[in-house]
């Protein structure tokens, strides 16, 4: 399946959506577009996984990538996703732990503004 990736803006917020499948084919374009993003200036960048199938540790590895990078630069990664497979992979590989993960977009702009330090 192809990947699909939109960008768009939401108040201070990029939001990335991701469509299709993440997996060792597809995450160099992922990759690609959030370090486009973090290096044009996004500091505040959504995920939303709302339209992926398939998320493999490519893809994962992507996600911990763009973090680090936000982090170097004070920024935020919030992911967006209410699919059970995606958020099974996320609980057992820990990662649920190191990413803020909402169910909508809005719960995930709302929890990053009410966060004292946003």
């Amino acid at each position: 399946m192809e990947l699909s990736l939109t960008t768009r803006s939401t108040g201070a917020y990029t939001v990335l959506e991701v469509g299709g499948e993440v997996d060792v084919y597809t995450a160099t374009r992922l990759r690609e577009r959030l370090v486009e993003l973090i290096d044009g200036g996004a500091h505040r960048v959504v995920v939303d996984l709302g339209r992926v199938d398939f998320l493999d540790s490519t893809g994962l590895g992507v996600l911990i990538g763009a973090l680090k990078r936000l982090r170097t630069v004070s920024g935020t990664l919030a992911l967006v996703c209410d699919k059970e497979p995606l958020l099974k992979i996320f609980r057992i590989t820990a990662l649920d732990q190191v990413f803020p993960i909402h169910p909508t977009l809005d719960a995930a702009i709302a929890a990053d503004t009410s966060d004292p330090g946003a």
